[in-house]
């Protein structure tokens, strides 16, 4: 596995670093304005000359994203259990689920400022919105895709019904799960900073807006990398989790 992370930093490095250079070439050729576009060494520089507000930042909107990627999870996984146990519930369930996925998290997220303050709960709720939906449907779908002819042996040995869902289904669904999170984890950073966007003392997404507001870009590019890279590094680590789950299927 060492080997195979290492190839693929190399590979990543070989496809960004290309990028960075020309962007960096383009800026200095053209003599772009700071305020329009800044060069990577400028953001890079920025982000190295004020890394403790960086750390800070990234440290409240990481934490945030975290406790709503679990708050979502978790009622994601509940609601497909529920609707995998008991089926004539789907209805009800995924209307209120479609309903809340429709809804734009712009329009609420003020809502909730309003009604919660300028904390961490509202951060973690709209977190937790933005990443239910995926882990319901996925879970749900994984649930319904045991294999026909393990259920038929189950029901040859006369099992439960609780039986058959922990025994078959769970062990189904848990592919199914490590795909919605690779989706969600790194949305979960995006949930975090729209919500900090309505109002919030500290975070990226405060960096960010104030940034934005006094068209300081070098500021706001190095919060974007910052998201970037941890986005990265929690895609990477739902990769590694799952290795450690399946760690039969690199062995094969």
């Amino acid at each position: 596995m060492k080997r195979l992370f290492s190839s693929d930093l190399w590979l990543a490095f070989l496809i960004i670093a290309p990028v960075l250079l020309s962007w960096e070439i383009l800026v200095r050729a053209l003599q772009l304005p700071i305020y329009l576009l800044p060069s990577p060494t400028r953001i890079l520089r920025t982000l190295f000359e004020n890394l403790a507000l960086y750390a800070n930042a990234s440290a409240i909107t990481l934490s945030e994203a975290i406790a709503g990627l679990l708050l979502g999870l978790s009622a994601g996984a509940l609601g497909a259990t529920l609707l995998g146990l008991w089926p004539r519930m789907e209805r009800g369930v995924m209307t209120l689920a479609i309903l809340v996925k429709s809804t734009p998290l712009v329009a609420i997220a003020p809502l909730l400022t309003i009604w919660l303050g300028f904390g961490v709960v509202p951060k973690i709720i709209i977190t937790a919105l933005l990443t239910f939906f995926p882990v319901l449907v996925n879970v749900l779908s994984g649930l319904r895709s045991t294999d026909v002819a393990l259920l038929d042996t189950f029901q040859s040995w006369h099992a439960s019904r609780w039986e058959v869902f922990l025994n078959a289904r769970v062990p189904s669904a848990v592919p199914h799960l490590f795909a919605a999170l690779k989706v969600t984890a790194p949305l979960a950073l995006i949930g975090a900073v729209v919500a900090e966007w309505t109002g919030a003392s500290g975070g990226l997404g405060r960096t960010m807006w104030l940034a934005y507001t006094n068209l300081n870009l070098p500021f706001l590019f190095a919060a974007v990398f910052i998201l970037a890279a941890m986005g990265v590094a929690l895609y990477t680590l739902v990769v590694i989790i799952e290795d450690r789950v399946f760690f039969w299927e690199g062995t094969s």
